[in-house]
């Protein structure tokens, strides 16, 4: 219908331009020819109208604007999509030929053959492109001229195990701007302070060979300021722990480890802010640990900027071949104090909305040596909005936590290690929280943990709580939610665990934030156990009861998953994701079933979204009625997810996804008030399986995001009625954030 509006508006005279493609063909086999074809799409200028949902609205409304009366509705819609029409008259395709044969000669393929066709059609036309790559040329030998200076040898060592240019690989000029990159790189690690990458220069020479081979070879240019090829090593180090605009002169200063901490008054400890600092007196000027130092610096906590700033001096007994460099370390401070509030409005897939209130007050730099104290108190409602039953119809929740960080490893045996990525930090957290369900129960803990956290490499970060300890006690609990713990041994023996302590870890392998992979992968692993040293401590303190720790029956279990997502990337705005989902709880000893707070639940807006959220399993159940008693039975000890996610852009900010989504939770034991439960052996025709469409609205990261979904497989129907296609009983769901 769009189309057809916009058809009427175009002169007579000429063709929308609806866009080109081409054609890629070569005479060798070429690896990396999808990238070399995207790279001739993006000098394809001008581009289209662009389109949304199909629908050139840009167009439409820019034609309706310049209506002699507009109306108030496109002069608005103009202003925020309106596009100029693109005509054929418009393109300049020889233009486009020339900067086509631009992209292939940088990427070796000389004297390609490039032919254009006119499509022509009812008010639109476009272009067709076909291009015949010849033969790349291929480096034959890669060599660096000789010279006397200290920095020839060493760019000699870094080519040794350079893998960007090499013998047999093809001629292109994006890797040899990338080695010289790498290049400018190794030699600022090095100590060339003042190196730059555009003072090397490579020259290619055809002559010698017959085929298309190219002898390659990289010399520093001419009259290269001496300055640039000398290493410089780091002659003080000059730390201002407390720095502002005003500085005065009258200030104290402190040398540790050769480190100078000049500051009026102790703001940080100089012993606590050394660890930080990796830069050391008189070692060679390092660009990377520099960076680093600034990082390390930055993770504490305690300061807005941090600046490192470095001055070329005369040093004493210097020579041609080495200069001296004077390094300023600037830090300057946060507030001490900060006050946070966070309101929160709340849906649920399960009819379940109300308000949250957070507060947080934060003492940074407690001690003088960068702790932080964060004290946050919550208050949350909800209330169910459709009621299908008498119970469960609104719940209260009320805390208090506080965390202590410590910018630094607390362990009793002292570490001598220098962590040369980051500083380890510790955290002491301890937390109170009452939870009121109506016409169900109240639920009181008490929790506490004590542990490290430290990132070991960019890609890798650790998360350890040797100590972790949840105290629970159930009460009030009304004669109706008793009955339901009497029909289910499962449930009931998962409240009775009031006690659960023991330890945990998680480790994370993140890539997605590193601009040089284009596929990232993303890897994380919890490890939760229960009960270990409980029978120890038991025994210690001597206990009359067996089984419990100051007369709490304490859970026992074994709790374990793992969440991997790879992102591939279609292009710079399209990519499919995909995740993996697998955990698996083993109880024993006091524990019959994981304690209700540990079990594994699916559907919902970030699980299965066809589903709505714990409506899935455990295995084939289903409840017989649709009460707010069936959130409780339906969770397990053992889940299996599996998500498929294309993501592409819609229009400016609004991103579309097509998705589908599989899942289940399961039991490790058998649970009679639970039939069809278990886990078996059959698990794959058990899962539940949807598919749909979303909408996000994504502005830097921030995303809205709506995910229409449809059951496809509906585990808990008898075999030979689970797979069909519900598409009448949709499930929309609302999100912060994206699903995976």
């Amino acid at each position: 219908m769009v189309s057809c509006r916009v058809k009427k508006f175009i002169p007579e005279d000429e063709l929308l331009y609806t866009g080109s493609k081409i054609d890629l063909k070569a005479e060798t086999k070429v690896k990396g020819l999808g990238g070399i074809q995207d790279e001739l799409m993006a000098v394809m200028t001008p581009k289209p109208n662009s389109k949304i949902l199909g629908f050139r609205l840009g167009l439409l409304s820019h034609y309706k604007a310049k209506k002699e009366r507009p109306g108030f509705y496109y002069r608005v819609l103009n202003k925020k999509i309106g596009q100029e029409p693109v005509y054929m008259s418009d393109v300049n395709p020889l233009r486009v030929v020339e900067l086509m044969n631009n992209r292939l000669e940088n990427r070796g393929f000389f004297r390609s053959e490039i032919a254009f066709v006119e499509g022509k059609g009812t008010n639109r036309g476009s272009f067709s492109y076909t291009v015949r790559l010849k033969t790349p040329y291929i480096i034959n030998s890669y060599q660096l001229d000789s010279g006397s200076l200290p920095v020839y040898s060493d760019i000699a060592g870094y080519l040794k195990r350079s893998e960007f240019v090499k013998p047999g690989i093809r001629f292109d000029l994006e890797q040899l701007q990338a080695e010289r990159d790498n290049i400018d790189q190794f030699l600022k690690s090095k100590g060339y302070y003042n190196f730059n990458g555009d003072f090397l220069i490579f020259e290619a020479d055809t002559n010698s060979h017959e085929g298309k081979l190219v002898d390659l070879y990289l010399r520093l240019k001419k009259d290269v300021p001496h300055k640039s090829v000398i290493p410089y090593e780091v002659t003080s180090i000059n730390v201002f722990p407390n720095y502002t605009l005003d500085e005065g002169a009258d200030n104290d200063t402190v040398t540790l480890a050769a480190i100078n901490f000049i500051q009026d008054t102790i703001f940080f400890q100089p012993r606590r802010l050394a660890p930080y600092i990796l830069l050391e007196k008189g070692n060679r000027y390092n660009s990377t640990v520099s960076q680093r130092t600034s990082s390390r610096l930055s993770s504490i906590g305690s300061y807005k900027f941090v600046n490192i700033l470095y001055e070329e001096t005369d040093k004493e007994n210097t020579s041609d071949t080495l200069g001296g460099l004077a390094t300023s370390i600037y830090l300057s401070p946060l507030k001490r104090r900060a006050l946070r509030a966070e309101l929160q409005g709340v849906t649920k897939s399960n009819n379940f909305a109300g308000p949250s209130l957070s507060l947080t007050h934060s003492n940074r730099n407690l001690f003088l040596g960068g702790e932080t104290l964060n004290v946050t108190a919550e208050a949350g409602y909800e209330q169910q909005l459709i009621k299908g039953t008498t119970t469960g119809l609104s719940s209260i929740q009320l805390g208090l936590k506080g965390d202590l960080l410590f910018p630094r490893l607390l362990f009793p045996v002292k570490v001598s290690e220098k962590f040369k990525y980051a500083v380890p930090k510790t955290k002491l957290s301890a937390g109170i929280e009452y939870l009121n369900r109506s016409d169900l129960y109240t639920l009181q803990s008490v929790s506490s943990t004590f542990g490290y956290s430290w990132n070991a490499s960019r890609y890798v970060y650790h998360d350890l709580n040797p100590i972790s300890v949840n105290v629970v006690n159930l009460a009030k609990t009304t004669t109706e939610f008793e009955a339901i713990l009497a029909e289910n041994e499962f449930l009931q023996s998962s409240f009775d665990q009031q006690f659960i302590g023991g330890l945990t870890y998680t480790f994370t392998y993140n890539e997605l934030l590193s601009s040089g992979i284009r596929n990232p992968f993303f890897v994380t692993l919890n490890v939760d156990m229960a009960g270990n040293g409980m029978g120890l401590l038991n025994e210690l303190t001597s206990a009359k009861e067996e089984n419990t720790f100051f007369g709490l029956e304490y859970a026992q279990y074994y709790k374990s998953d793992i969440n991997i997502q790879y992102y591939a990337y279609l292009s710079k705005t399209q990519k499919l994701v995909t995740r993996l989902f697998a955990g698996f709880g083993f109880p024993y000893g006091n524990s019959v079933t994981l304690p209700f707070s540990k079990q594994y639940f699916s559907g919902g807006a970030y699980s299965v979204r066809a589903f709505r959220v714990r409506s899935l399993g455990p295995g084939t159940y289903y409840p017989d009625t649709d009460d707010a008693s069936s959130f409780f039975d339906q969770a397990g000890d053992i889940r299996l997810e599996a998500n498929l996610e294309y993501r592409f852009p819609i229009y400016s900010y609004l991103k579309g996804a097509l998705f589908a989504d599989a899942g289940n939770v399961w039991l490790s034991n058998e649970n009679e008030a639970l039939p069809g439960g278990k886990f078996t052996s059959g698990f794959i025709r058990e899962l539940g399986v949807g598919v749909g469409t979303g909408v996000r609205l994504d502005i830097q990261n921030f995303v809205i995001r709506l995910d229409l979904a449809a059951p496809i497989q509906k585990p808990y129907l008898p075999m030979g009625e689970r797979f069909g296609f519900d598409w009448k009983n949709p499930v929309l769901n609302f999100a912060i954030g994206y699903p995976f």
